[in-house]
Order: C-alpha cells, then structure tokens, then sequence
C-alpha cells in the first residue's frame, strides 16, 4: 500500500476527492494533509475524513523559503510519504524541495499545459480566445507547471463565459482526473 500525502492552502476540495478515492482496492492511502494555512478549511474536512494533519504558515518565515519548506520536510517525512500530492498548493516549491520528492510529487493545474502556467489561467485562456480549456495533473520538477503530463481533461469555453464560470466548470474535471491519475501513479510504483 502506497502512502500519500496532500498539501492544500485553502478549501481542498481537490484533497477530499483524493481521500474519498483512496478506498477498496486502491493501492494507496491518505497519510497526511498539510497547510501553509493554519486556517485552511482543506485542514478541517482532512480532519473530518480521520486523516492526520499539520500547518506550517509560511508568513513567518518572510522570505526564508528554504527554512518554510524544511519546516515541510520534517512534518512530511515523519508521515514516510511514497507520493506526495499538491492539490491547490498555492506556494511555489523551490528545486531542493522538490529534489526531495522528485519522481514522487503530482500537481493538479487548472489549464491544458503547456498553455497558461502560473495564476489566472482561466481569463488568459478566455483573453486569448480559446475554444476550450481543462486541467492538467502532471508530475513536479523544479520548473513551474512543467513536468511530465500524466493526464487532461478538456473543457469547452461557452459564449458568455467569465473566468469564474469557467473554473467551475474545469473544478468538476478536476475532480475526476486528479484521483483517476493518482490511482494509475501509485499503480506504476
């Protein structure tokens, strides 16, 4: 049985899907959600669903990412995560954070990667004109919403859409790629 770990900053909405999926012949099991938000509501339905959890807030430590993200590693660790999980995850991770984890760390990114890495994804993408969008879960390496693309899920953009309209709808998406993705992951460990 793999073991994993989630790292939300707010709702986690995304978490609880995961969790919820994680059941009967999953090969995996929540050990751990983490926060940089003490106050983030994905701590408390972690909490509701019987998962440990933990907060690092990461105002504190003011520029000292390095010193933020050991401060993860130790709570992490201790929890002897096999795959680690950002699911909203709203801090970027520098490149020996994520080293550590490396070949072990997804993400979920509400646009169609390659298109609109970093924030606001869904206005750049009804900006630019497109006729859809989507999610992406794809594996963490040290450059932003890069990596490896283990799955997409498409969107199409309606005449009328606003940006929060549009990420409603892409949330639903997520929703089912994100534990889909993860169960095919902890399969091929």
């Amino acid at each position: 049985m793999k073991r994993v770990a989630i790292l939300v900053s707010g709702g986690g909405s995304n978490m609880v899907r995961l969790v919820e999926s994680m059941t009967g012949d999953h090969p995996a099991r929540p050990v751990l959600v983490g926060s940089n938000d003490p106050q983030a509501g994905g701590l408390v339905k972690a909490t509701q669903m019987g998962v440990p959890t933990f907060a690092v807030d990461h105002r504190p430590f003011g520029k000292d990412r390095a010193a933020f993200e050991a401060e993860l590693i130790c709570h992490l660790d201790a929890a002897r995560p096999d795959i680690l999980c950002l699911a909203g995850f709203m801090r970027i991770l520098t490149p020996s954070f994520i080293r550590h984890y490396e070949g072990r760390m997804l993400n979920i990114h509400p646009s169609l990667l390659p298109k609109y890495k970093g924030l606001h994804t869904h206005a750049r993408a009804l900006e630019a004109g497109e006729t859809e969008a989507g999610c992406t879960v794809h594996e963490v390496t040290a450059e932003l919403d890069d990596g490896p693309i283990l799955g997409q899920a498409r969107v199409a953009i309606e005449p009328g859409d606003t940006p929060e309209t549009l990420a409603a709808r892409v949330l639903v998406q997520e929703h089912q790629l994100y534990p889909a993705m993860l169960r095919k992951f902890a399969e091929s460990l």
